[in-house]
């Protein structure tokens, strides 16, 4: 479906995530994958969704000018918990400290999304709650030495173990967890014909 509305532009993601990546490939859509190393430091007076909509725009404005038929798309995900952001953890330990803070409270997952042309640039955001079950330190350590999820914000996948024990409650879109509101992308590029 997707690909007949996006006839004549290059879709191009910019994210080395295998996940996201995955969810392009379930949308159906023809893309090409792009990498370009950004730091990732934003103003501290941001909140919330405001840091992850300036982390998107910011990786794809790194790109710098883009062909004329080229649709680029980068995004960024945070854990937003008790007014901070929590991005991918330092190391082991501090996954630990990650994790711990989680256990048995509600905290929210917030993904950005950017979509640059030559013409314009747009941004759109979802924000799932995910509520977690107190968590044992066993259960945390194995967690962590099992599955790894040094690469991810908050560092949990709740398409992991530690969604399937730990997480109680979920409202909003599952796949924005995950790193892509694949609900609120399909709609944007489903209407970006209508758009330009």
């Amino acid at each position: 479906m997707l690909r007949d509305k996006l006839k004549g532009y290059k879709l191009i993601l910019a994210s080395g995530s295998p996940r996201r990546q995955q969810f392009f490939k379930d949308l159906d859509v023809d893309f090409e994958i792009r990498l370009k190393e950004v730091e990732e430091i934003y103003p501290d007076t941001l909140k919330a969704e405001e840091i992850t909509d300036f982390l998107a725009k910011l990786k794809a404005d790194a790109f710098g000018p883009i062909a004329d038929n080229e649709l680029l798309v980068t995004s960024d995900t945070i854990v937003w918990h008790q007014g901070k952001a929590l991005g991918k953890p330092k190391d082991f330990d501090d996954a630990v400290t990650i994790l711990k803070s989680l256990s048995g409270s509600t905290h929210e997952v917030i993904t950005s999304v950017c979509f640059r042309t030559t013409d314009k640039t747009d941004l759109i955001h979802d924000v799932t709650k995910v509520t977690f079950a107190p968590l044992t330190d066993a259960e945390i350590k194995y967690y962590l030495e099992k599955y790894q999820p040094f690469d991810k914000a908050g560092a949990y996948g709740i398409q992991e173990w530690i969604g399937f024990i730990g997480v109680t409650k979920i409202e909003g879109s599952y796949t924005n967890v995950m790193g892509l509101p694949t609900d609120k992308v399909y709609h944007y590029l489903s209407t970006f014909g209508n758009n330009k």
